[in-house]
């Protein structure tokens, strides 16, 4: 409706700037859904109506993103030992739901008015009003999605994207009407509205399969997990090698986790400093991830056979699965603690 959240977290565990921001869109969605209403009151335009209806689902979507925030801040507990992060999934799911909802109701408007055309009135004060919404929008939409760059945060990035959504449509309802001025056409206006249902349905679609989609746990971007692969191969010293890496993202939270194969004479101590700078070399890349390395003698069989993912990297060409070759006992980097 997605610092990392994680770091956003930490910082200000009360709930400290991104539910500020949250709010704000609060009251800039408030703000807007007045002044287009009052357009639709002055002018009768449906165009402006399902405008101002897409304006009301700006207003879930920062109800949800402020709930999703806060509830996402909670620290972990017995009952969720990942955190809560994934609020802003089913946030996004709820959000897409209604304004798929608001879109057949714009839709079914639309058609409605097709069918019996009017001509639009006090189009001047109307479109002023449009307008003077949409500067609004597109402030606090600049502003949302310049703080959900700083803080890695998906839930306002959403949103502001929804945002800057509405802005273009109420860019294109004012030109649309300026349209119905020149040329008399009254249809417009109602045509203009099944195009702004259309692209409301499809914005709900895309709530609906982000939502679908963090719920099951998928991989980080090919460009993070290809870092993430990087700072491995980089850290890993002669006769060892790794496999089985798996990424996902939980709210605004990324997780990741390997086997780290090694020497099955290396001592307990070494192999967890070992496990220590393949943390560090990873969090250096993806700031805030949350690093597992499971450890295993690469000269047992088993360590090879532990995990389904292993069929998938020794296919090639695979996707972000490259095959991992056993690095040579002669090759890279000696076996000391770094720092």
């Amino acid at each position: 409706m997605t610092p990392s959240l994680a770091t956003s977290i930490q910082v200000n565990p009360a709930g400290g700037p991104p539910l500020r921001w949250a709010g704000l869109a609060i009251l800039a969605a408030l703000t807007t859904m007045g002044l287009k209403f009052g357009a639709y009151w002055l002018t009768g335009s449906v165009g402006i109506l399902s405008d101002a209806v897409e304006s009301s689902a700006n207003l879930i979507a920062a109800l949800s993103a402020l709930f999703a925030l806060w509830y996402a801040a909670r620290p972990v507990d017995r009952s969720h030992n990942y955190g809560h992060g994934k609020v802003e999934f089913f946030a996004s799911g709820l959000e897409g739901a209604l304004v798929l909802v608001a879109s057949l109701g714009i839709i079914w408007t639309g058609t409605a008015r097709l069918l019996d055309p009017r001509p639009l009135e006090a189009f001047g004060a109307g479109s002023a009003l449009a307008l003077s919404a949409t500067l609004v929008n597109l402030a606090v939409a600049r502003w949302l999605l310049r703080i959900a760059r700083e803080r890695d945060s998906l839930i306002l990035a959403a949103d502001g994207r929804h945002l800057m959504t509405d802005v273009w449509t109420s860019v294109g309802v004012v030109a649309g009407l300026g349209l119905v001025q020149i040329t008399g056409n009254e249809r417009l206006d109602p045509l203009i509205a099944l195009g702004i249902g259309a692209n409301v349905a499809w914005t709900g679609v895309s709530l609906l399969h982000l939502a679908v989609d963090g719920l099951m746990d998928s991989a980080l971007p090919d460009a993070d997990e290809a870092r993430v692969r990087a700072a491995i191969i980089a850290e890993l010293a002669r006769g060892e090698t790794y496999h089985a890496l798996r990424t996902r993202r939980s709210g605004g939270r990324r997780f990741v986790d390997f086997h780290l194969l090694v020497p099955g004479t290396q001592s307990v101590r070494r192999a967890h400093i070992r496990s220590n700078q393949m943390e560090r070399a990873i969090g250096l890349v993806l700031p805030g991830i949350e690093t597992v390395v499971h450890v295993e003698p690469i000269e047992e069989r088993a360590a090879w056979e532990d995990s389904p993912l292993l069929k998938l990297e020794r296919v090639p060409g695979a996707r972000d699965t490259p095959t991992i070759p056993v690095i040579p006992e002669d090759a890279g980097q000696d076996l000391v603690p770094h720092g």
